[in-house]
């Protein structure tokens, strides 16, 4: 009944009883988000009535109440600055820029931080400001900016172990091998020794290259046989990864491991299963291609090396080099189509439509039926102005499939501008006699009844009846 006495009083502009019965309906439904807008709203204009201060702070409290159960709703933020904005600068820029930064304004966002930084008092605001810089900058693609924030926040209070683990990461990613160590080193002489930051120094050394260095500082059973690996003790690596227990043996790292094992040892079918089974848990990974790749490579198998690269590169967003690949691929083989298919398809996204159909055209040559090439193929003829060609392309299709709607369609046009009339009538009988959306088959039956009164049935106009046109205007 509260709710129901809440809005009653609301439309009445009684706002104080309103307050209080929302209150009332809140307590019994804590999760009511719009009850939580409601109370929001009401302490809003009671302090404006008002002029109380204690009505400001409950409406502060309501709003950052909706924000922790939806951290992305914007009115919250904009009421949040209202409230703060003649009162407190600090927190008016940082609910400014968090109303930003979800909206994807990363220039506005990082700018309103920054002025926030500048209004900080505390160690603990100046330390979250840096913090949320330097993940902005980040975000925004400024990784230079970013450290420099991070290695600012680092000399400061108020640090967290995460701080020098994200930026060891961020070093780690621009292979600045030495800076991440340093900068886990750091974390421990700050008194930050914990597993997460010997388990980031044995990390940087294994990707820097040292694995006899990592697994000084790895407690990861699993990281432990990657470097035995690495560093060449193949048969002790296998006995401990024989000995691990069934539940870590149905993880992914497991099966990654177990791959590099046999690739190790030269194994090369048994490596490929394990990569199968990785795939399994994690299908259509860049690591599955890059291990089949590297797999391949080694066992001299050109053709599904290049294969493999170029998927993995496409997963990587490499598209250049990844038609490289393909191209390499199809010069040894080109007798898979769908391969042939999908070079020709990151041909068109890089616009060489030209190359493209080169490969429509081989597809067509060992597989004549194939309406998806017979279709991109048409498209491409009729870019060019070849309508004959394009029409040539579209029968096969219908050759293939009668009931193929597109493609007579498509036909019976193409018919129409090469001035074959009879048999645009002909395309256009027999896509309406199969159509069934009422729409499409009133807009072909008009054109029927245009060319049936007014088409003249030549196959197109010849040159000198061109010319005696001219002449006879």
């Amino acid at each position: 009944m509260s709710l129901q006495l809440a809005e009653q009083f609301e439309a009445n502009e009684q706002y104080e009883e309103a307050y209080r019965e929302y209150k009332d309906a809140f307590e019994q439904d804590p999760e009511n988000m719009g009850v939580l807008e409601r109370l929001g709203h009401l302490a809003m204009v009671l302090a404006q009535d008002t002029n109380e201060q204690k009505y400001l702070d409950e409406a502060a409290k309501y709003y950052n109440d909706i924000l922790k159960r939806d951290v992305t709703n914007p009115l919250a933020y904009e009421q949040l600055m209202t409230i703060y904005e003649g009162t407190d600068k600090y927190k008016y820029y940082v609910y400014r820029g968090n109303k930003n930064s979800i909206e994807g304004k990363l220039d506005f966002a990082i700018n309103d931080f920054k002025k926030a930084l500048s209004c900080a008092e505390e160690g603990a605001q100046i330390a979250m400001t840096r913090l949320t810089l330097a993940n902005l900058y980040k975000q925004a693609g400024q990784r230079m900016k970013a450290i420099d924030e991070f290695n600012l926040l680092l000399e400061g209070q108020n640090l967290h172990e995460e701080m020098f683990l994200q930026l060891a990461d961020m070093y780690l990613q621009d292979e600045a091998y030495s800076s991440a160590i340093d900068t886990l080193n750091r974390a421990i002489q700050k008194g930050f020794s914990s597993v997460k930051i010997s388990e980031g120094i044995a990390a940087v050394y294994l990707k820097s290259g040292e694995p006899e260095r990592a697994i000084e500082y790895t407690q990861d059973e699993l990281l432990k046989i990657q470097c035995m690996l690495e560093i060449g003790d193949i048969e002790e690596a296998y006995k401990k990864l024989d000995s691990l227990s069934d539940e870590v043996k149905q993880s992914p790292r497991y099966y990654t491991l177990k791959a590099q094992y046999f690739y190790s040892a030269k194994k090369f079918e048994e490596a490929l299963e394990c990569i199968n089974e990785y795939n399994k848990l994690v299908p259509n990974s860049p690591l599955t291609y890059q291990m089949r790749a590297l797999v391949y490579d080694e066992s001299e198998d050109e053709y599904n090396a290049h294969v493999n690269w170029g998927k993995y590169n496409i997963l990587r967003g490499n598209y250049d080099i990844a038609i490289n690949e393909f191209l390499n691929a199809v010069s040894i083989d080109d007798n898979d189509i769908d391969l042939m298919f999908e070079l020709a398809a990151l041909l068109e996204e890089n616009k060489e439509i030209d190359h493209a159909s080169e490969y429509y055209v081989k597809i067509i040559k060992k597989d004549p039926t194939n309406k998806e090439a017979l279709r991109k193929l048409a498209a491409y003829k009729e870019g060019i102005g070849d309508y004959h060609a394009q029409a040539s392309c579209l029968e096969k299709i219908i050759e293939a499939d009668p009931n193929d709607l597109d493609a007579l369609k498509n036909l019976g046009r193409i018919y129409e501008k090469l001035r074959a009339n009879s048999k645009a009538l002909e395309i256009y009988k027999k896509y309406i006699e199969i159509v069934k959306n009422p729409s499409d088959y009133k807009i072909v039956k008009d054109k029927i009844e245009k060319l049936e009164t007014g088409a003249a049935d030549e196959e197109s106009e010849g040159l000198i009846d061109k010319i005696m046109k001219f002449f006879n205007r």
